[in-house]
């Protein structure tokens, strides 16, 4: 395949400001551009086209977007222009700014530090998707705990071809396995030019948040890693940021920690409004990118975002533009952080409450609860019977729904639990592992 100017352009701001950033790209993320094409005519044609402007696939009325009036009846405090027309392939700009800005706000770590401009997705799933084209080959190796959230086998392994290498999450003290982790790091770069790594905190499926000793370790081994020439691409997946529920875990994301530390490491932030907004079927999420490069770093920042864009293009053309105004102006709200206290409020009370119930030593010999901290779930590791024979046991008789993950492992959704249901819900769990050993 001949590769598009525009991409070799691309790649030449990006190699000037890392030649290591460069080579971690992908053969995909290599030939990735942003189109000029119908898009740069049509934004040209809409500065200048004063008298008929033809360009654009949608269709106007006396000079508006045309719509339904039975569509329109059930989208209240939006223009037909802010819900129905397509919105850029990066993203709403507004949007784009305003998560930023949150995102600094978030992490006071930032401060000082030089991120590139979000680019928006149809939620973590997709950013992970266009993330896995952008810098995975086939036969690259993605560093995983033993407990991941499953669709990362489809994104990496079936759709790219990816080698996943697992490591314990926890040691024997109920804290991250930070020497399996570095073991399983320096196993994978032995004979490796590159490793990715995904960092998933709070974790699915297991609710674990780390500390920031913690942090500090692994950043430490990922920078290690990358003194000694190996190229490390750091994924820090964030889908249930902010949900965090004890006072020793890190408030931050580990992106902040993980920018600046190495020209050879790279941190790619996965985020959205999907879980830390409560607006899972709204589809937004945002993929951000920090690096050491020489010089302004913003061409190839810039650069970077006309590659994740033309990645979005290419698959789903643009996220939904009704979803990101409907962010968009919840984020401006003054009621907002009230909002989203309260939420937050009613979550640490259900975690608590688990943790509370959970103490009874009635539970102790049917089952240990691994630990957990923050985001929406938490896990049980069964002593007695196997998961899946319990699950379809507890959904048959008992008509509750949980999710078995291998032999041992069962995971309660506890944010979908009213908390005075939390008590109960365990009990059934024990009676119905209790029948199952009888």
């Amino acid at each position: 395949m001949v590769m598009n100017p525009i991409a070799k352009e691309l790649n030449e701001i990006i190699r000037k400001a890392n030649e290591h950033v460069y080579e971690m790209l992908s053969d995909v993320g290599k030939n990735l551009f942003f189109p000029k094409g119908i898009l740069s005519q049509s934004a040209e044609a809409k500065e200048k086209a004063y008298k008929f402007n033809a360009t654009i696939g949608m269709a106007t009325e006396k000079g508006k977007t045309m719509y339904l009036p039975s569509v329109m009846a059930m989208v209240r405090g939006l223009a037909p222009e802010e819900a129905l027309t397509y919105a850029p392939s990066f993203g709403i700009m507004p949007l784009r700014q305003a998560w930023r800005d949150a995102m600094f706000e978030k992490n006071p770590s930032l401060k000082g530090k030089e991120v590139s401009l979000p680019v928006v997705t149809n939620a973590i799933t997709h950013g992970l998707s266009v993330i896995s084209d952008m810098w995975v080959d086939p036969k690259d190796v993605i560093i995983l705990p033993d407990k991941m959230w499953g669709n990362y086998n489809l994104i990496f392994a079936v759709r790219r071809g990816a080698k996943i290498a697992h490591y314990s999450i926890f040691d024997g003290h109920g804290k991250f396995n930070l020497d399996a982790f570095e073991a399983c790091v320096q196993a994978e770069t032995k004979n490796r030019k590159k490793i990715i790594v995904i960092l998933n905190f709070p974790n699915n499926p297991t609710g674990y948040t780390i500390s920031p000793e913690e942090a500090d370790t692994i950043v430490d081994i990922l920078s290690s890693t990358a003194e000694r020439g190996t190229n490390v691409l750091a994924v820090t997946d964030d889908a249930y940021f902010g949900l965090f529920y004890e006072e020793d875990v890190l408030k931050e994301s580990i992106f902040s920690r993980l920018i600046g530390r190495h020209p050879r490491l790279i941190a790619i932030k996965l985020d959205g409004a999907t879980k830390e907004n409560f607006v899972w079927g709204l589809r937004v999420g945002f993929v951000t990118y920090g690096a050491s490069f020489e010089g302004d770093p913003g061409a190839p920042y810039d650069a970077l975002e006309r590659k994740t864009a033309g990645a979005v293009r290419g698959s789903i053309s643009n996220a939904s533009h009704l979803s990101q105004e409907i962010l968009l102006k919840s984020l401006n709200s003054k009621s907002y952080r009230a909002e989203k206290k309260a939420k937050f409020q009613i979550l640490k009370a259900r975690a608590q409450e688990v943790k509370r119930v959970l103490s009874d030593t009635k539970y102790e010999k049917a089952w240990e609860a691994y630990p957990f901290n923050s985001g929406y779930f938490m896990c049980l590791k069964l002593k007695t019977v196997e998961a899946e024979s319990l699950r379809v046991h507890l959904l048959e008789k008992y008509g509750v729904g949980l999710i078995s993950l291998g032999k041992t492992d069962l995971r309660v959704a506890f944010s979908c639990l009213e908390k005075e249901d939390v008590r109960e819900l365990f009990d059934t769990v024990l009676q119905g592992v209790n029948e199952l050993e009888s």
